[in-house]
């Protein structure tokens, strides 16, 4: 069975088409999915009866809730979504006013960025636009969500075949109907990706920059050396960005990328860009000798970048105690179930 769930309209156009239904039936189709969320076809009431048996002999909704879920003493979640050896994490951070998500839109990462734990597990597969989605609309708390981040695991860009279509769907007055400024993408800076995001879609943009100095950022981030920061800034101030806000986001260091030097430096690659920075206090992983700069190095770090005009705000550390960063918990499940798989029954 084929699932409706993360199909847009004009795909579900085609569905419609080929079961000789009238045209209007596919934006009917897409209210019940993503307005009214309707969890059986029987239940999409405004359908004829012979139109729903249509549907449903080969399609059927196609959403999956949560495999589990760990729950911080601030009140984030971390849940994992897939079957085993497949899992993706998805945050949940409530707010006052606010709830953020943050989706994944890989299983892994081929981008190998040495401070973070999904490149540990490397490339495995793409997430489908239904499998982005469902994060959101199997969430326990998807009534809550007011913003959306894709900083998740796996970088966006080189999935534009979910990403898209997820973005379209997400914004869309015959979708979930959020305004793109709610909806921010993260990329370390894949040039061909901007170019098709900025063109198909309103969302807002966060560069993962991480050191002012190329050579700095290519020992954090490989894919430096494929898309270098200068070329990928300047994409930016050439680009006619309009409200749309460039994010930089940048882990904290110590002793790393923390020093006035890096301040400097920072205000003066960004400028003319527009963009604000997002001071990120870092969560460590195993093998990874970075530590988080000190609270009094980052608010100097920041009182720096204000004093050179550049807009900074540190982001609150969330979910210590649940392996919130990226990547930890989905790893842990993946070397359990191989221990699980490559133990003796009767071991321990």
């Amino acid at each position: 069975m084929e699932a409706l769930f993360g199909k847009t309209l004009k795909e579900l156009e085609e569905i419609t088409s080929k079961l000789s239904l009238p045209r209007f039936t596919a934006k009917q189709i897409a209210q019940w999915l993503y307005k009214h969320r309707a969890e059986s076809i029987d239940a999409m009431t405004n359908l004829s009866k012979a139109a729903r048996n249509s549907l449903a002999q080969d399609y059927e909704i196609g959403l999956q809730p949560p495999s589990s879920v760990a729950v911080s003493k601030d009140g984030t979640k971390k849940y994992l979504f897939g079957p085993e050896g497949r899992r993706v994490e998805t945050a949940w951070i409530p707010e006052d006013g606010r709830g953020t998500l943050c989706v994944s839109s890989q299983v892994g990462c081929q981008r190998g960025c040495r401070f973070c734990m999904t490149a540990r597990q490397g490339f495995q597969a793409n997430l489908t636009a239904r499998e982005v989605l469902n994060q959101f609309h199997s969430l326990p708390e998807s009534n809550e969500v007011t913003n959306f981040v894709f900083m998740g695991m796996g970088e966006p860009l080189d999935n534009l075949d979910a990403l898209l279509p997820a973005l379209e769907i997400l914004c869309a007055d015959w979708g979930y109907g959020f305004s793109p400024k709610r909806v921010t993408v993260s990329t370390i800076g894949v040039i061909e990706g901007l170019e098709q995001v900025l063109q198909q879609s309103e969302c807002r943009l966060a560069l993962s920059l991480h050191s002012p100095f190329p050579e700095e950022r290519s020992q954090l981030i490989p894919a430096e050396r494929r898309y270098p920061m200068n070329q990928v800034l300047q994409f930016f101030k050439q680009e006619q960005l309009g409200k749309r806000r460039l994010t930089v986001e940048y882990l904290m260091l110590d002793q790393w990328n923390d020093s006035p030097k890096h301040s400097a430096q920072l205000a003066r690659i960004l400028e003319g860009t527009g963009a604000r920075i997002n001071l990120i206090p870092y969560h460590p992983i195993p093998d990874f000798p970075g530590k988080s700069s000190p609270a009094s190095r980052i608010e100097a770090f920041q009182a720096d970048l204000k004093r050179r005009g550049i807009m900074a705000t540190v982001r609150r550390s969330r979910g210590l105690d649940i392996s919130a960063a990226c990547g930890m918990l989905s790893t842990k499940d993946r070397l359990q179930n191989s221990t699980e798989e490559t133990t003796p029954k009767g071991s321990i």
